[in-house]
């Protein structure tokens, strides 16, 4: 083990030995995580169990742990956007890799399998609404992994040029940054899925480019993301919290995947006529590919 000792004011334990935020104890997680925004995709999830073992709610932090058949999984709400991601990413890997009794880090790491099951938009005319979409990407324009030691690769690198050279953003206010999924997690659902970048805003009105009564400072912003392509690659979807999954989950050794069913497509201007059944359709549908992993 590490001997350096964490602090109670930077790891905040409850009285039951839980870490703060999640209300979980290392026992209750599963190696295998699923994450959704809204609380109550919990039980949506969790209906699906043969057995729910753990039951647990704090604030926004919904969790469930069972069974489908061998397969343990966890399921937890993390509210929307990044800043809840910064939180819900380092307590998961709290719960995983750090020993609660002495506060110090274990030497032995463990990897958890965290899969996001979110809705979205589309910025791509062909992509029909109620369909899935994998993030092959996360582009982040919001600022959190800024805060972090995140070292790129050659090919992040490359590709995140070429998206900020495309929409202008090189000498902008904004500084967006790139991640990849988890290759051998999206392996798994390329067929039932299309994929590309996610991109992750900060905001749902403004940053997503809509319009109400406040004028954009990128009123071009859907266009431009619509019409990038870096060989086959493209932005396929827009949402609030991919990419701080994925830079906060590859830094700390997690493999992550963001899968998104699609409720508005931003090109055609079209929305789902029944959300409950997109989201329910994504639900089994990666269950079915979660248990075979």
């Amino acid at each position: 083990m590490s001997d350096a000792t964490i602090q109670p004011s930077e790891l905040i334990l409850t009285e039951q030995g839980c870490i703060y935020h999640l209300d979980l104890h290392p026992s209750e997680l599963a190696d295998t995580v699923i994450t959704v925004g809204d609380p109550g995709r919990v039980p949506a999830v969790s209906k699906y169990f043969d057995s729910i073992e753990v039951r647990k709610a704090h604030r926004e932090f919904v969790s469930h742990t069972g069974y489908i058949g061998s397969r343990r999984i966890t399921v937890v709400s993390t509210g929307i956007g990044p800043d809840n991601i910064d939180i819900c990413m380092n307590e998961l890997d709290a719960l995983a890799n750090i020993d609660f009794e002495t506060r110090t880090i274990r030497e032995q790491k463990r990897s958890l399998k965290i899969i996001r099951l979110g809705t979205s938009g589309t910025v791509q005319p062909d992509i029909e609404v109620d369909s899935l979409v994998a993030g092959s990407y996360g582009i982040g324009m919001d600022n959190l992994l800024h805060y972090y030691h995140y070292e790129p690769n050659i090919n992040e690198l490359e590709l995140l040029n070429q998206f900020k050279t495309h929409v202008g953003l090189n000498n902008s206010y904004i500084h967006p940054y790139l991640v990849q999924c988890s290759v051998g997690l999206l392996n798994h659902f390329m067929d039932a899925c299309h994929y590309g970048i996610t991109m992750t805003a900060p905001g749902f009105y403004g940053p997503q480019g809509r319009v109400l009564r406040l004028e954009l400072a990128l009123p071009n912003l859907i266009d431009s993301l619509s019409s990038f392509k870096s060989g086959d690659v493209r932005i396929t979807n827009i949402e609030m919290e991919t990419s701080a999954i994925y830079g906060l989950g590859k830094m700390l050794g997690h493999q992550c995947l963001s899968v998104n069913t699609i409720i508005a497509n931003r090109a055609s201007k079209t929305f789902t006529k029944d959300g409950t059944a997109s989201v329910e359709n994504m639900i089994r549908t990666c269950l079915e590919i979660i248990t075979k992993i």
